[in-house]
């Protein structure tokens, strides 16, 4: 791929079993299970409140379950140390902030130091897969929130990570930028890695993704609420029982839109 990735390797998993999370003394998320593949990539959609991000930042081991446990390939995620685990998943926060107020290139080199190493190799493969190089040296707090959540997303590029986690990361692009940057993860995808995303927009998650998860809400607590192939998971019965909006599909194959 033009971004950095682990070559294609053997299929492995991160999986939730029978995960429940309690934030704020609230229970968001119930009896969460689902077994995810490298070589994908699996969306999560689902309603405002439905627990979303959440599962991503449980996944991606930043949250530890109230109850049910994450595994990674065999073993409890809570067993890898902070490194360890850094080096397997690349997470995207949906409000990611720059702590220093250093230049683009700077900021991606940032995602070699689960390694403690440069990785120039990678970091510039990240910057080209973002179309960064003419900003390379810009200050941070020049950016656009656009050109920012580019070069966040490469730093997680650069630490070449099994396993991307992104929270909602088309949400400040633009369309060009937005089709760019789903063609990286697709690639990121082929070249082996597993590639999660939050995502709103339906119509993103059944053209560009092989597997979708829909969280619904069983009294205020995020549930699994549908899981399976995208014009599965996304049918319409299912669009109506967890968003309680008539709608219906029209195009073909990889260039659906949903009519509300």
């Amino acid at each position: 791929m033009a971004a950095a990735t682990h070559a294609e390797g053997p299929t492995m998993t991160l999986v939730a079993e029978n995960v429940f999370l309690m934030r704020g003394g609230n229970l968001v998320l119930e009896r969460i299970s689902a077994a995810l593949e490298t070589g994908q990539i699996t969306a999560i959609c689902g309603p405002n409140g439905a627990g979303k991000s959440s599962l991503l930042m449980a996944l991606a081991g930043l949250i530890k379950p109230s109850d049910g446990m994450v595994v990674l390939d065999s073993q409890r995620l809570e067993n890898y140390t902070p490194q360890e685990r850094a080096q397997r998943i690349g997470y995207l926060p949906q409000e990611a902030e720059v702590a220093w107020d250093v230049a683009v290139e700077n900021l991606v080199r940032l995602g070699r130091m689960p390694y403690r190493d440069r990785g120039d190799h990678a970091v510039e493969a990240a910057i080209a897969a973002l179309d960064l190089e003419a900003l390379r040296l810009r200050p941070a707090s020049q950016l656009s929130g656009g050109e920012k959540a580019r070069a966040l997303l490469a730093r997680v590029l650069a630490g070449e990570p099994r396993w991307i986690l992104a929270d909602e990361p088309l949400a400040a692009l633009d369309l060009a930028h937005q089709q760019t940057l789903l063609r990286h993860l697709r690639k990121a995808a082929e070249g082996g890695a597993g590639v999660v995303i939050v995502v709103h927009d339906l119509a993103t998650a059944m053209n560009h993704a092989d597997r979708v998860i829909v969280l619904g809400q069983d009294e205020d607590a995020g549930c699994v609420a549908a899981d399976g192939a995208p014009e599965e998971a996304l049918s319409v019965e299912n669009i109506k029982r967890v968003w309680g909006v008539d709608a219906r599909w029209i195009g073909e194959s990889e260039s659906m839109a949903l009519i509300l």
